[in-house]
């Protein structure tokens, strides 16, 4: 009778570790920082005046060709911070930049100031040109101060 009290609580001691082993294997759902769209849903969004463009490229990048109306932030500029933090949080924000990798980083620095909606185009300016879609080319927009 004691072995087979001994051997219920030792099974259940066991029950019990397993499942918070398979608890620690959960991995906590990351939310991504901004929703990736292709050129074709970027556009439609544009037309439909539900974002503002934000290209995260260099000024000289920006002024060889651009997303027309584009706000124009350098996301290697020493100012890019606190230009963001001067921007409208519960703005949406369509987030270029030439290939992808400086407007995730930049969509990642926007989550972290609490910008509520974010959409990063995937593939960047690139993939833009790429689509067949127009480049504008006019003088450098900065966010108004």
């Amino acid at each position: 009778m004691k072995t087979i009290k001994f051997l219920t609580v030792v099974m259940a001691m066991l029950a019990l570790v397993g499942v918070a082993l398979a608890d620690d294997d959960k991995k906590p759902e990351v939310k991504p920082a901004a929703k990736l769209v292709t050129p074709a849903e970027a556009e439609k969004l544009i037309a439909a005046k539900k974002v503002v463009v934000l290209d995260v490229r260099t000024p000289e990048e920006y002024a060889a060709g651009h997303i027309a109306g584009a706000t124009n932030v350098n996301f290697n500029g020493k100012d890019f911070q606190a230009k963001l933090e001067k921007l409208d949080k519960d703005q949406t924000y369509l987030v270029h930049c030439a290939v992808g990798m400086r407007s995730a980083k930049a969509c990642k620095k926007m989550d972290e100031l609490q910008f509520r909606n974010l959409y990063d185009l995937q593939g960047g300016l690139n993939a833009w040109k790429k689509a067949g879609l127009p480049v504008a080319k006019e003088p450098v927009k900065e966010p108004a101060k």
